[in-house]
Order: C-alpha cells, then structure tokens, then sequence
C-alpha cells in the first residue's frame, strides 16, 4: 500500500477518527448505489478481474478524487479496470461527460479488448503451501520495505519496524502478484504484533497493533 489510501497513523493529516454514526444510510445519494453496481460489473463480469486488481486500481484513483468521496473512488476504479481490459478508452469519460453537457468533444474510438487472464486453483483466497515455514510463533520479525513492488498489501508505517509473531495463519494467494495477473503465488501468513511506539513514536498513545503479513514480508530480525 503506498499512497494516500495508506492513511495509517496520519493524524496529521486526517485528525482522530469521527464516531460511528450507526443510522447512517449505505447510500446518501442515489448516484453512490449505482457507481457501486457499476464498479461490481467491472470488476468481475466486464474485465474478469480479482479483489486484489480492485485494490490495485482504487490505488491509482488520483489523490483529490479518492478523499471526496467514497464512492466516487469506486467509480474512479471501476474507469481504471476498464481501461486496463482494453473496454474503454482513456479520455472516453470526460468526453461523454462534456458532451451530455451539451459541449462538443469527439470522443476516442473504442480500444481493441485485452482482458487480462490469470490461471487459478479456485475461488476464494485460501490456498495450500507445501514448503515448511519460515517462522514461528514467538520469532521477532521485520517488515521488510517493498516501496517498488506495485501493489502489496504491507501497509507503509510497518515497513523496516520489528515486531513478534502472534500467531499462524492459513496459506493465501499473494495480492503483490495476483493484482497485476502474474501468478497466485500463495504463501504463509502470519500475524505480527508491534508496539505503537516502535511506529509513531513515543509521544503517542501506547497500545499494540497486529497485522498480518504474508511471508515475504517478513525477515528474522537480528
């Protein structure tokens, strides 16, 4: 995760977290319902993508659109995937939208379809792994910084920070890989508990965090 939707610890930026507000509705405007549908039909029936190419491409939602609004992202994502599979062309939104407001733009032809395909050993995530584990409950471990991998799900405020492994989790397809269509390549998992100051600093609050963290995330720290 790198970028503005890895928000962890940012108070800076964000301030605390607001309360729940348990009457609120699931859609405030008619419009977030159908970018929502929308962004379901992309994902899976138009573009055959997978939840961690979804995350890949709600990543890439440019940084004033992905803080508007919530759904407004989705819909940023949905544009994205489809541009990706080759169903629409860039630009082709903005056009149609200058045109519905009576402008005269010429949209973009249609691209030639490039759905992309990845072989899979079934639904779901969870996945077997033959090989023994590196780690074991107990073991001190460092979140190793991945800051080129393109999509991971190692969130930035744990890189290069050492905690203890808490628990073992089962085997699941690796998202690094599996968002960009080049493989499952499923590992163990692991969760990993680290200290609040070890993150932020001493000044804070001190509570402990747990993460799961695919195995190569991880190395024995020293």
């Amino acid at each position: 995760m790198d970028g503005v939707h890895d928000m962890g610890g940012r108070t800076e930026l964000f301030g605390p977290l607001k309360p729940l507000d348990r009457d609120e509705p699931a859609f405030k405007e008619p419009w977030e319902g159908r970018a929502f549908a929308i962004t379901l039909l992309a994902n899976r029936a138009a573009t055959a993508s997978n939840l961690h190419a979804f995350r890949h491409a709600l990543e890439r939602v440019p940084e004033q659109q992905y803080l508007a609004n919530y759904y407004g992202r989705w819909l940023g994502s949905a544009e994205i995937l489809l541009q990706d599979s080759g169903l629409l062309a860039p630009g082709a939104v903005e056009a149609r939208a200058a045109n519905l407001r009576g402008g005269s733009v010429e949209e973009p032809a249609d691209p030639e379809p490039h759905k992309p395909s990845m072989e899979t050993a079934g639904g779901g995530n969870m996945r077997t792994v033959d090989a023994p584990r590196a780690f074991a409950v107990g073991d001190r471990v460092t979140a190793v910084g991945r800051p080129d991998a393109g999509h991971t799900r190692l969130t930035g405020y744990v890189r290069g920070r050492t905690g203890t492994v808490t628990a073992l989790r089962p085997a699941q397809v690796l998202p690094d890989t599996a968002a960009h269509f080049v493989g499952e390549s499923p590992e163990h998992v692991y969760s990993v508990e680290f200290d609040s100051h070890d993150l932020w600093g001493p000044d804070g609050e001190q509570f402990t965090l747990t993460i799961d963290c695919f195995e190569s995330y991880l190395e024995t720290s020293a």
